[in-house]
């Protein structure tokens, strides 16, 4: 009697709007290692090819030069060396001036496994991150392709390619990874090279990109692992004295006990409540980044949700958004050059405002270098971080109860750089306005989560000469989670989720050569239920809906389409 009202509220829900202030949970406050294998739904030995829906990258006419450049089988890689091999710049293109350059992951796996977070270095300098598909008995398929024309200057010279992905497999978990990484490198073409004349001061590839990582040999990722509120992770580095823009590209990730950060409940509920298994903290997180211990920028990021998250089956063939090509944020430190361009050592550092174990964080610093001049000069003219705005109110009784969480932050900088290219003014901007409203019921099997995170920035740029650039982005990251559980006896358990998340950034560029804009609006709903046993699904269900509308001056792409059970059953693309 109890399951078949249980599935009444579930269809019910079903039919609610996903933008409805009900929408989020993760159930029983900590994230089952479900073992999402579901035998049965396998048919036939066709491998399911898995995806993340993005926008196409958009490459020129000209044929690409493309290179296999690793090839190997993740297995019991774990705690052990990233995987190294000598990259070689392509040497037989018949131009060496690329317009574009693609990184793609190819992989295939079969059996069990759980989702695994990997990354990929160039020297030390990260160029992706991502999470693997969770394979199936009749195996999986999943090709991920992303832009890396940014590290153009890493490219073109010989380096140390470093992959790490830390994966088990043992009698039970049985997935292998058999990965294959190509490099595509498209020579401009007219239009190309017209276009690149017309990008304005410090646009284009950085001269030279300093790696904010961790040093090999390690047994891990190369990346920084922030363990509690109170850790600081740095790098020292030192740059040329000749540098006239600098820009620090952060990645990060979010795992074990603040995989669901954002569904974390304070430290008073759960001492009240004597729950040693409960993450705390709250449902607040932002990355701080300094130098030389001055705050210079922050991270809030988006909600990735990985593979095996929340309710694995909701992410299978589609995957969540940013899943299989994690975001990376851009902070601009222009403004600041004057204090590191004395060709002594300095330190960046990062930590993670309320933190739990554990974040994986590192950066890069892309520099542009002024060619006729041997030093350049700077002067810091303004600087603004104000302390963090945050408020919460709560009001529970036992496990049930209801917590809402605000806070503001805005940091500005501005600076001027004596060049070769004549006096540059920079001013940099950060706000960000944060609001999460979470509500627990059912003894804590309950929860419902509205979260809305505003991440907008802006560099403004002047010459002498009076010629101004200005870079506008501004991001919308929404989350919304209804999830429930109830259990029904013999180590059995059904646990219904309802998702829905929101990428949303607008791009605007000014200057004297025109202006451009770019928008994208990627929007993902996702309803399923499991059938739990032991901790494994038995039986289950999960579709998923989502449109992504991108614009941009020459360019627009949308596709609406919905998945049930591993199938795709609607998919429309307008280009």
């Amino acid at each position: 009697m109890a399951l078949s009202f249980f599935f009444f509220i579930f269809f019910s829900i079903l039919q609610i709007p996903l933008f409805s202030t009900a929408t989020l949970h993760r159930a029983p406050l900590f994230r089952p290692q479900f073992n999402a294998q579901l035998d049965h739904f396998s048919k036939n030995d066709t491998p399911t090819t898995f995806f993340e829906v993005t926008n196409p990258i958009k490459v020129p006419k000209t044929k690409s030069c493309s290179y296999l450049v690793l090839k190997h089988d993740f297995a019991n890689t774990y705690g052990r060396s990233p995987i190294l091999t000598n990259y070689i710049p392509p040497s037989n293109c018949p131009s060496k001036r690329f317009s574009k350059i693609i990184l793609e992951w190819k992989a295939t796996s079969k059996g069990r496994q759980f989702d695994r977070i990997f990354g990929i270095w160039l020297s030390g300098v990260e160029i992706f991150r991502s999470c693997t598909a969770e394979p199936r008995p009749n195996g999986i398929i999943w090709t991920v392709k992303k832009d890396i024309t940014r590290y153009s200057s890493l490219l073109m010279t010989n380096q140390t390619l470093a992959v790490y992905m830390g994966n088990i497999v043992d009698s039970k978990y049985t997935g292998v990874y058999h990965v294959k990484i190509f490099v595509h490198f498209y020579p401009a073409d007219k239009e190309s090279i017209l276009g690149d004349l017309h990008k304005g001061f410090g646009s284009g590839g950085a001269d030279l990109i300093v790696p904010i990582s961790r040093n090999l040999p390690l047994n891990d990722g190369l990346w920084f692992e922030i363990e509690n509120s109170t850790d600081v992770q740095s790098k020292e580095f030192k740059i040329p004295q000749n540098v006239y823009r600098a820009v620090l590209e952060l990645y990060v990730s979010f795992h074990e006990n603040d995989e669901f950060w954002y569904g974390n409940v304070p430290n008073d509920y759960i001492t009240v409540n004597n729950r040693t298994d409960i993450p705390g903290n709250g449902a607040f997180r932002e990355v701080l980044v300094s130098l030389d211990d001055v705050v210079v920028g922050a991270v809030w990021p988006f909600t990735v949700v990985y593979t095996g998250g929340i309710n694995p089956l909701l992410w299978r063939p589609i995957s969540a958004i940013g899943s299989f090509d994690l975001p990376s944020y851009d902070i601009e430190i222009t403004p600041l050059l004057v204090k590191i361009l004395d060709g002594s050592s300095h330190n960046i550092s990062f930590s993670v405002t309320n933190a739990l174990n554990v974040w994986y964080v590192d950066a890069n610093l892309h520099l542009w270098l002024d060619k006729k001049s041997v030093k350049t000069e700077g002067k810091l003219l303004e600087y603004s971080s104000l302390p963090l705005s945050f408020s919460l109110a709560s009001n529970f009784t036992g496990l049930d109860g209801s917590f809402v969480t605000n806070a503001h932050r805005s940091i500005s900088l501005t600076g001027l750089v004596n060049s070769s290219y004549g006096t540059v003014t920079t001013r940099s901007s950060q706000s960000f306005s944060y609001s999460n409203n979470m509500v627990m019921g059912n003894n804590a099997n309950l929860q419902i989560i509205d979260q809305k995170i505003d991440f907008n920035d802006t560099v403004y740029a002047k010459t002498r000469s009076s010629s101004v650039q200005v870079l506008e982005s501004f991001k919308k990251f929404q989350f919304h989670m209804y999830s429930d559980g109830v259990e029904i006896g013999d180590q059995s358990s059904v646990s219904i989720s309802n998702v829905t998340l929101i990428f949303d950034e607008e791009r605007l560029k000014r200057s004297k050569y025109g202006s451009s804009a770019s928008s994208v609006h990627n929007l993902q709903k996702a309803q399923g239920y499991m059938l739990l046993k032991d901790q494994s699904i038995d039986s289950g269900l999960g579709s998923t809906q989502q449109t992504y509308k991108y614009d941009d001056d020459s360019d627009c792409y949308f596709r609406n389409i919905s998945s049930s059970n591993y199938t795709v059953i609607y998919d429309k693309v307008n280009k």
